[in-house]
């Protein structure tokens, strides 16, 4: 029997928990028609904040209303006092290896900004297809994408989804990963790419950027040009993971080139050289920029606001943390939250229980830990299994990031996050169940 003071307490079940948070048994009906929220009067935000004004309508309150028995909205009376334990909280969507449609990468912004995630880490090219359309370089999507058209992301709707982003206080940090994972870019840019060589002679096929000629350069700097005026974070995310030397070792000029510059058979001082000189050219764009571990594990001397994303070391992670912060760089968590990875029974569990100050080091060392990014990587994964494959999963990396650190009981925390995924369904997101039961109200389809 329900007592006439409130609700059951899991069904205002708040997630991610805020940092203070309590509630009385005293309800109070809404009024939809009367109902407003106003500022506080010490608040520094104006009333003609269209964002906050927006947002006002946006996640914890909604959390807090629930429905009685005769379908009335009602809320119990609460003090909230909430701000992230981490800056940084991203999502890594990937629409190279499958094209992500508007549509779909709009529908997770919208799910994103339920879990108070804050940056939307679009990985939009790779190898397999070049769909991001670009005004500079037309010819990188007519040739690179899987179809010129249908396959690409044209200026508006790039525009489109960093707008509808910052309605939701979420940043878009693109990623254009260089000098490996390129194959696609070679299709709509003459010798952008390494020709490899089998014996003395091209064998028809091509490695990462290369990274002797003059004119790859003179490329990038017009490219990341653009991308800094398209995209408008402060940000971009310039990769740097998994080149693959063989091509480079295989071709005659570059032989020569590191003969000339006394770099041996090194070939990590070639790549680093590229990424150098890369780094150079996005920071004349007045950007920072963000690379994965490779590039800082690899010795290339990077300006002190780099971020670096790690991302290798299953179980390890924790001691790259360590000396990625012991060298004063601010650094990204990613390894235990590669969400593309799936296996049987609730793999959430494990999500939650990793944490990103984990690792052996000093309270100045933690602090350079801004946060971290659930990754959807898309061999696997496009339009019609991406979303129920990263929620509720995501959530859980979401509640890491931004409750206190206190915050570790998996069994309050499946309770929580069952009533959770109900709400997101309930919202029309189809977030796959956690475990046996069932949601007051089931998804209902497209």
């Amino acid at each position: 029997q329900r007592a006439a003071s409130g609700p059951l307490l899991d069904e205002i079940s708040l997630w991610p928990l805020p940092q203070k948070f309590q509630s009385s048994a005293v309800a109070f009906k809404l009024s939809p028609a009367r109902f407003q929220i106003v500022q506080a009067k010490q608040s520094s935000a104006g009333p003609s904040c269209s964002i906050l004004e927006n947002a006002f309508r946006l996640e914890t309150f909604s959390q807090l209303v629930y429905e009685d028995d005769y379908g009335v909205n009602n809320i119990n009376k609460t003090d909230i006092s909430d701000f992230p334990r981490f800056a940084h909280r991203g999502i890594l969507l990937d629409s190279s290896r499958h094209f992500l449609p508007l549509k779909v990468i709009l529908a997770n912004l919208e799910a994103m900004a339920m879990n108070k995630f804050n940056v939307f880490h679009w990985h939009i090219v790779d190898d397999h297809s070049f769909p991001y359309m670009s005004r500079t370089f037309p010819e990188l999507s007519q040739k690179g994408a899987y179809h010129p058209f249908t396959h690409v992301y044209t200026p508006s709707d790039v525009k489109m989804v960093i707008e509808f982003a910052r309605m939701r206080g979420i940043r878009v940090i693109p990623e254009f990963d260089t000098p490996g994972h390129t194959e696609s870019w070679g299709n709509g840019i003459k010798d952008l790419l390494t020709p490899c060589y089998s014996d003395s002679s091209p064998s028809g096929a091509f490695g990462p950027v290369n990274p002797i000629l003059n004119s790859s350069y003179d490329f990038m700097t017009q490219f990341f040009k653009e991308i800094s005026t398209v995209f408008p974070d402060a940000y971009i995310h310039l990769g740097g993971d998994e080149v693959d030397f063989s091509c480079w070792e295989s071709n005659p000029d570059i032989q020569r080139f590191m003969v000339q510059q006394g770099f041996g058979t090194d070939y990590s001082k070639l790549e680093s050289f590229y990424i150098q000189r890369l780094l150079d050219i996005v920071a004349a764009t007045k950007k920072g920029y963000m690379v994965w571990q490779e590039v800082f594990d690899n010795g290339v001397k990077l300006k002190a606001d780099t971020q670096i994303h790690v991302w290798k070391g299953r179980p390890q992670y924790q001691d790259e943390m360590a000396q990625v912060t012991a060298a004063g760089f601010n650094a990204l968590l990613s390894t235990p939250w590669y969400l593309n990875r799936i296996s049987y029974g609730q793999d959430w569990v494990n999500i939650y229980k990793a944490d990103p100050q984990n690792f052996t080091g000093t309270d100045a060392q933690k602090k350079l830990v801004i946060g971290g990014e659930a990754c959807l990587w898309g061999e696997y994964v496009d339009a019609t299994n991406l979303t129920p494959r990263l929620w509720p999963r995501a959530s859980a990396v979401a509640e890491r990031l931004w409750s206190d650190k206190s915050v570790t009981d998996v069994d309050n925390a499946y309770n929580r996050l069952v009533q959770h995924r109900c709400r997101m369904v309930k919202r029309g997101i189809p977030a796959e169940p956690l475990f046996v039961g069932h949601c007051r109200q089931e998804y209902k389809g497209l």
